[in-house]
Order: structure tokens, then sequence, then C-alpha cells
């Protein structure tokens, strides 16, 4: 079983790595021998059309849906940039709100492996702060989480091709983990055009759609229903949920308008 993982914030300017630090068992977690065959492993990517169109908002909507079902769910956000230094631990405000959402919390080192202060692209801030992403260090931490639950979201940063390095993106780690993706889609306008690129570009990079969001970002957009309909019609994948545009509403209050992909 892994015993550790990378650490957010402690990281060698010389060798541009994160250094590992030991991890115990959690109470609560889920070993794969105790497991139901009903109840297997499974994750998903979850990426957006976009940045700010309620991926993390999203996300923590699918894990209380995966609760609902009695499944011990957690989230994951491999890389996150933006964070502050409080005491000798730095917080992300999605990785804070996915650790209140999942089942149980197994700490901000698994759920953000790569958590950088600079609130940029990750490249640049990675590259700012001496730090070198490495798909290896991701599918460390994915690996210790799926030992502890039975569904797992991992979201991703940015939009599906935002980069993370010189030669990898958003993508390479639904890649590396070979991951279905799920798509949240912003509903303002020029969704469609968005969404459709969006999910052109999961196909040719050979990842599978498993479903699309359609997440409300104001109160409802002039032809709101005729836009979705649109996306129903031209992309071969489910519509998983339309979330609505609820100010200050818990995502476990909106998890029964989510269906977890088949």
């Amino acid at each position: 079983m892994f015993q550790s993982t990378l650490v957010a914030g402690r990281h060698s300017a010389e060798r541009g790595t994160i250094l590992p630090r030991m991890i115990t068992p959690l109470e609560g977690e889920v070993s794969k021998q105790n497991r139901s065959s009903t109840k297997a492993f499974r994750a998903w990517f979850v990426t957006g059309t976009d940045t700010g169109v309620g991926k993390t908002f999203a996300t923590c909507v699918l894990i209380h849906a995966a609760r609902a079902q009695g499944f011990a769910a957690l989230g994951m956000k491999p890389v996150a940039a933006g964070a502050e230094q409080t005491g000798g631990e730095r917080l992300n405000e999605d990785t804070l709100r996915l650790r209140a959402a999942g089942s149980f919390d197994p700490g901000p080192e698994l759920i953000t492996p790569y958590c950088l202060r600079t609130p940029a692209s990750p490249h640049i801030a990675a590259e700012k702060e001496s730090v070198r992403i490495e798909p290896q260090g991701i599918r460390q931490a994915f690996d210790a989480l799926q030992q502890r639950c039975e569904r797992l979201f991992v979201e991703g940063v940015g939009g599906l091709l935002a980069p993370l390095g010189e030669r990898i993106d958003a993508s390479s780690i639904a890649r590396e983990l070979g991951l279905p993706v799920i798509l949240v889609t912003g509903l303002r306008l020029g969704c469609i055009n968005h969404t459709l690129l969006t999910a052109e570009a999961i196909a040719a990079r050979g990842l599978y759609l498993a479903g699309w969001i359609a997440n409300a970002l104001g109160p409802e957009m002039p032809h709101q229903r005729q836009n979705i309909d649109a996306l129903r019609q031209r992309i071969d994948a489910p519509l998983l949920g339309t979330l609505p545009h609820t100010p200050g509403t818990a995502p476990a209050a909106l998890a029964h308008f989510i269906s977890l992909p088949s």
C-alpha cells in the first residue's frame, strides 16, 4: 500500500520537486478487500469549458450525489494555483470545499498534491515557485485515495488544455489516471461553441466523455432551454443534470439534480 505522498507547499528549488512525507491511515477509509462488487472503486475526471464555470461546485454536488447513494466519496484537485499560507499549511479555497464535501477528510496533501501560491495559470505559478508538476506525483496521491474510498471525482484546473508545464496540460491528468471525463458547461452566451470544442478536444486525446453537466451561472440566460437542447443533440454523451442558479445553496441540497454516470 502506498505510504507517502507529495506535500503541498514544501518543495526543493534545486530539484524542482515536492518533498515526500508519511501519510498515516485514516479512520473510515474503505479497504478494497471489504468492497462489494456493487461498490467497486470508480473515478472520473471533471473538467470545464473554461475557468469560472463552476467545476468545483459541480464536483461537490457529484460527491454528495454519490454519498446519497451510500458510497464513500471524495474529491481531488491535483493542481491548484492561488493559495494562502496559514500557519504551516497552504489553503486553497477549492481544496477546502472538496474537503468539506467528502465522506471524510483525507487531508490537503492528498486532495491537492500541487498547491501553488501564485494566482495564475498553473505553468506560470509552478515556474515562479520552482516546482515541476509531474503526472507521477498526481498518480501517487490518486492511488492513496483509491485505497480509501469508493467514488473519487478528480477536478482539473482551468479548462481541459490549461498548461501545467512545457509538455503537459490538464488533460494529461485524465490520461495518466485513465479516467472517463465529466464536462461542466457554464450556461452563458457562447457555451454551445465552447462545449462542442471541448468535447472534440476530449475525443482527440483518446478520452471518453462519460457525461456533461449544465451549470447556470446567473439568473436564467435567454433561451437557456434551447441552448441545452442544442448541446444534447450534438454531444454523444448524456446530460447528467442541470444545476440551477441558487446562490448560497449548499452543494448537498442540489445532489438530486445530478445523476452519476452509468
